[in-house]
C-alpha cells in the first residue's frame, strides 16, 4: 500500500488505500485546526454520502478554517462566499454576461462551480437567495436561461450559522434544512485546547497560510471515488434497516415535537451509518454505527413544540431519549 502521505496523483482507486489516505486527514487538519475531530469525520461522512453539511457554532471556532484546511487536505478546490442579505441569487449560481466583443451573452459561472462551498453565514440572507443553493443542492446543477450547467464532482456545500444571534438573520425553513444531510455542532474548545491554539498564534502561525503550517494533499478525488464505491458494498441487514425506521418513526411519535424525521431523513441515516461502517474498517453496518450518526443526522429534522422548548428540552435530548426506548437488534 502506497503512503498515504505521498502525492496522490499515482492512485489507482485502491479501497484500502483510500480508507488509510482518509483517516490520514485528521492528523494533517490538525496542523491547522486544534481539536474538531467530529467536524472532521462529519464532513468526510458527507463526502462519501455525496451530502451537504450544516455548520452550527459561536463565531471564532474555526469553522471556516476547518473547511479550508480539509479542502487543502483532499487537494479540493474551495470558494467561500459571505452571506449578506443584499447578496442576490446570481451572486452565486452565475450570470449571463453580455460580451461587445462577440455581441452575444455569456455564461460567467458564480463560486458554487467548485468542489467545496463554504457558505457563510447563511441566515443572514433572504429566503430568496439561500433557496437559489436548492437546486445546486439537490440535482448538482445550476439551470441559468432555461440551460442546466453541471456542477463538478465532488460537490459539497458546507454551510454555517451563529445559534446566537437572531437581530437580521433569516432562518432556514424545514425544506432546506431538510436538504443537509448532518448538521454538526462546533463547540468552544476545552481548556488545554485553547492553550494550544494561543500556543499555536504566538509560535507564529497564519489561519491565511496553511501551505505554511505545513498542510498537505493527502487525498484527492480518486480516493473519494473508490471509497464511494466500497461504502456502497457495505452490507445492510434487514435488522438494521427496520432499526432506522423504528428510531425515525418514534420521532412522529414523540410528544416533545411537532415535525418528526421523514423518509428522507431515514434514507440519509441509512447512508451516514454506512459511511461510518466503512471509515471504521468493517463491510457490514451495526447498531452502534446508527446510534453514533443519528444526532448530527436527525437533529435539524425535528422540531420542538414550543412549550417542551420553553422546559428546555432540545432536538438533541428528545433523539436521545428515542435512541435509548427503540428495540436494539441483536
Amino acid at each position: 500500500m502506497m503512503d498515504p502521505t505521498t502525492d496522490n496523483a499515482g492512485n489507482t482507486g485502491d479501497p484500502g488505500r483510500a480508507r488509510a489516505s482518509l483517516e490520514a486527514l485528521r492528523a494533517e487538519i490538525s496542523k491547522a485546526v486544534v481539536g474538531q475531530d467530529p467536524a472532521v469525520t462529519g464532513l468526510v461522512v458527507a463526502l462519501l454520502c455525496r451530502g451537504h453539511v450544516l455548520l452550527e457554532g459561536v463565531p471564532g471556532v474555526a469553522k471556516t478554517l476547518l473547511v479550508r484546511a480539509l479542502a487543502s487536505a483532499l487537494e479540493l478546490d474551495t470558494k467561500r462566499v459571505q452571506f449578506t442579505p443584499d447578496l442576490m441569487p446570481s451572486d452565486i449560481t452565475g450570470s449571463l454576461v453580455y460580451d461587445t466583443r462577440t455581441a452575444e451573452f455569456s455564461f460567467q459561472p458564480g463560486p458554487v462551480f467548485t468542489n467545496l462551498l463554504l457558505a457563510d453565514e447563511i441566515n443572514r440572507t433572504p429566503p430568496k437567495t439561500q433557496s437559489s443553493l436548492l437546486e445546486a443542492m439537490e440535482e448538482r446543477q445550476v439551470t441559468v436561461d432555461g440551460t442546466p450547467r453541471p456542477l463538478p464532482d465532488p460537490f459539497l456545500v458546507a454551510a454555517t450559522q451563529n445559534p446566537v444571534e437572531y437581530e437580521g438573520t433569516y432562518p432556514l425553513p424545514e425544506a432546506q434544512l431538510d436538504r443537509f444531510l448532518l448538521k454538526l455542532t462546533i463547540p468552544l474548545p476545552s481548556r488545554q485546547e485553547e492553550i494550544d491554539v494561543l500556543t499555536r498564534h504566538a509560535e507564529g502561525f497564519n489561519p491565511r497560510d496553511l501551505h505554511a503550517a505545513g498542510v498537505r494533499p493527502v487525498a484527492g478525488p480518486a480516493d473519494l471515488e473508490a471509497a464511494r464505491a466500497a461504502v456502497a458494498k457495505t452490507t445492510i441487514s434487514p435488522e438494521i434497516t427496520a432499526y432506522v425506521v423504528d428510531i425515525c418513526r418514534a420521532t412522529r411519535e414523540s410528544p416533545s415535537l411537532t415535525l418528526g424525521v421523514s423518509p428522507r431523513g431515514a434514507t440519509a441515516l441509512l447512508a451516514t451509518a454506512r459511511a461510518w461502517a466503512w471509515l471504521t474498517g468493517r463491510d457490514y453496518v451495526i447498531p452502534d454505527d446508527v446510534k453514533a450518526l443519528a444526532l448530527p443526522t436527525l437533529r435539524h429534522r425535528v422540531q420542538l413544540r414550543p412549550e417542551a422548548e420553553m422546559e428546555g428540552v432540545t432536538a438533541d435530548s428528545v433523539i436521545n431519549a428515542i435512541l435509548t426506548h427503540v428495540p436494539v437488534p441483536r
